[in-house]
């Protein structure tokens, strides 16, 4: 006789959540956050600095150095850490870009692989800080959830060969043009 084995989650009388105001993503670079800050700022819509603090003795490296920086990109807000080199980002952590256009696509391709950054598969890529994006066009969602799994199975084939996502291929695969 097999056995089975059931997960559950405990309901909510078992185990009550926890209420938090926010989660705010925390990046920690080497000492790029102005160079960084200022380039994901000028890329993203609604993003804005909100605040810059500086080392105001010089502990942490020189006088004046940023220590850290809270920014909003696109309205969620980040904080981030000149911390010095002892970690690095890995795409174990990356940003889902959900786009309308491939305009958008193109666009925030271009920009966010600038500069020494580098093309993935798939929709990925690392920009020149090493942080790892996923430019995603809404459109690949939707084929992909379509009833009929062999539209979704070419859309997901078609994906696969891709680095930036190109919508009309990716309808063309749909569509079996």
């Amino acid at each position: 006789m097999a056995s089975t084995t059931t997960t559950t989650t405990p309901s909510k009388s078992a185990a009550k959540a926890i209420r938090v105001r926010k989660i705010t993503p925390f990046l920690w670079f080497d000492d790029q956050i102005e160079d960084a800050v200022e380039f994901y700022v000028s890329t993203f819509d609604n993003s804005r600095v909100l605040n810059i603090s500086r080392d105001p003795v010089g502990v942490g490296g020189a006088k004046g150095r940023v220590l850290t920086a809270s920014f909003v990109l696109a309205g969620q807000e980040f904080m981030a850490l000149n911390g010095g080199p002892q970690f690095k980002f890995t795409e174990a952590i990356s940003f889902f870009v959900d786009c309308e256009t491939q305009e958008q696509v193109d666009a925030l391709w271009a920009r966010l692989t600038s500069g020494g950054g580098e093309e993935s598969q798939c929709g990925w890529l690392k920009d020149k800080f090493g942080l790892s994006w996923q430019i995603v066009p809404r459109a690949l969602g939707e084929m992909l959830r379509d009833k009929d799994p062999e539209k979704a199975k070419r859309v997901m084939e078609a994906m696969l060969q891709m680095k930036k996502i190109d919508i009309a291929g990716l309808k063309r695969a749909y569509d079996q043009r």
